[in-house]
């Protein structure tokens, strides 16, 4: 597992990383087991990948763990899904690394034993100093801008904003991730090449990775090779190289 991790520049390390958890379920198909196996084995794989990305430095870790789209699948595997991450939200992983947890997403859909156990991880993780894992859970991008688009507008009726005081930061502030900065790179495991509703305004500069494996084989080292690939890249924001280089 040092292959790639030995070439990292340590000052470069991305301070955002965004995660789309992709083929869980292809990866049981292969295995002849169910779905529900997959998504069990991707859940160890976010303890390893946390675990790693805190150790490296990185800041905050954001997660596409389960979309608005998602509550259209089986409803058998819908259950199995709730009822694995109120056995994956294991605090102590939380403490020994110190990391503090947070949600993004519309709660209100959840199960009522299933958000009280993730808002009760918010409040007790909430000292840590290290990185913050975030999960996007029934979250869309669709969801989050038309929630954004509903809180400026009633700021207009009330008198609180004009309407030619908005702004692109307007919006920043109004987004369900205004507490984070916006992710520096992207990865999508799976083999798929589409961000799937996840994250559109806030990467609209990321850098995006996307690889092959499926994500319960997405490992430490596939971590670092992402992160190399990072930095190899020049980050302009619609500037020449001639304007970064000064």
């Amino acid at each position: 597992m040092t292959l790639y991790r030995n070439q990292l520049d340590p000052t470069r390390i991305p301070a955002h990383i965004a995660i789309i958890m992709d083929g869980n379920g292809r990866w049981a198909k292969e295995r002849g087991e169910k779905r529900s196996f997959g998504h069990q084995a991707g859940a160890e794989t976010v303890h390893r990948i946390a675990e790693e990305a805190a150790r490296l430095g990185v800041k905050y870790l954001t997660l596409y763990t389960f979309s608005t789209e998602n509550w259209n699948r089986p409803v058998d595997e819908v259950t199995a899904l709730m009822a694995l991450l109120m056995e994956s939200i294991e605090e102590e992983i939380f403490m020994k690394n110190n990391i503090s947890f947070q949600i993004v997403g519309n709660l209100k859909q959840l199960p009522d034993e299933v958000r009280d156990k993730l808002l009760q991880c918010v409040k007790n993780t909430s000292a840590n100093t290290g990185m913050c894992l975030v999960l996007a859970l029934s979250y869309s991008s669709k969801w989050e801008l038309t929630e954004a688009v509903k809180q400026i507008t009633q700021e207009v009726v009330e008198g609180k904003i004009k309407v030619d005081e908005i702004t692109d930061h307007t919006i920043d502030r109004h987004l369900a991730t205004n507490f984070m900065p916006n992710p520096d790179l992207l990865i999508r495991t799976g083999g798929e090449i589409r961000l799937s509703n996840y994250l559109l305004w806030q990467c609209a500069y990321s850098e995006l990775y996307f690889c092959d494996t499926f994500w319960p084989d997405f490992g430490e080292e596939e971590l670092c090779k992402a992160i190399c690939d990072y930095q190899r890249r020049e980050r302009r924001f619609g500037k020449t190289s001639e304007q970064i280089l000064k």
